[in-house]
C-alpha cells in the first residue's frame, strides 16, 4: 500500500480524535484489499475506562459487520495502542496495526501509559503475526498530545 493511503487513513484517524481534544486517541479500521472504511471511533472514556479508541472502533466494527473476515482488516490509530487495546486487537484478528504517535513520545508528555509496547504485545501472541508500524503522520499525531497542557 502507498504511503498516501497510509495518510488518508490516519488522517481520518485524526479527525475522531479531533472529537475529543483532551483524549485525542482516534482510530479507523480499514478493508485492506477494497480500501472501505468499516468502522471509526475515539475516546470515551468519559463513559467507561476500557473505551480507549481502538476498543470503541472495534466494537463498532463487530456491531455493523457481524460476520467480517478480521484477517482482512488494518487498524489505523493516533497513538501506539495500550497493552489492553492491542490485546483486542490480537484476539480479534486484525492482521495489520499503524499508528502515529508512541507511547515512549506519551510518557514523555506526562500522559499515563503502561510500558509495554503493541509490538511486545504482539510478539507474545504466538496464534498470531500482527504487523505494528509506528510513524504514520508521526508529527501531526504529536501535535495532538502536545497541545494538551493538562493530560490526565
Amino acid at each position: 500500500m502507498s504511503n498516501s493511503r497510509h495518510d488518508d487513513y490516519m488522517r481520518l484517524a485524526i479527525a475522531e480524535a479531533n472529537k475529543v481534544p483532551n483524549f485525542p486517541f482516534g482510530a479507523v479500521i480499514v478493508h485492506r484489499h477494497s480500501g472501505q472504511v468499516m468502522a471509526k471511533g475515539h475516546n470515551q472514556v468519559n463513559d467507561s475506562p476500557t473505551f480507549h479508541g481502538e476498543i470503541v472502533t472495534i466494537n463498532r466494527c463487530a456491531s455493523l459487520h457481524p460476520k467480517i473476515d478480521w484477517a482482512e482488516l488494518d487498524l489505523y490509530t493516533t497513538a501506539e495502542p495500550c497493552p489492553m487495546c492491542q490485546s483486542a486487537i490480537e484476539w480479534s484478528g486484525i492482521n495489520n496495526v499503524y499508528y502515529g504517535t508512541s507511547i515512549p513520545f506519551l510518557i514523555e508528555l506526562n500522559w499515563k501509559q503502561i510500558l509495554i509496547r503493541a509490538e511486545d504485545v504482539s510478539k507474545k501472541t504466538p496464534f498470531r503475526a500482527t504487523t505494528v508500524t509506528g510513524g504514520i503522520l508521526e508529527h501531526e499525531c504529536n501535535r495532538l498530545f502536545e497541545k494538551i497542557s493538562h493530560p490526565q
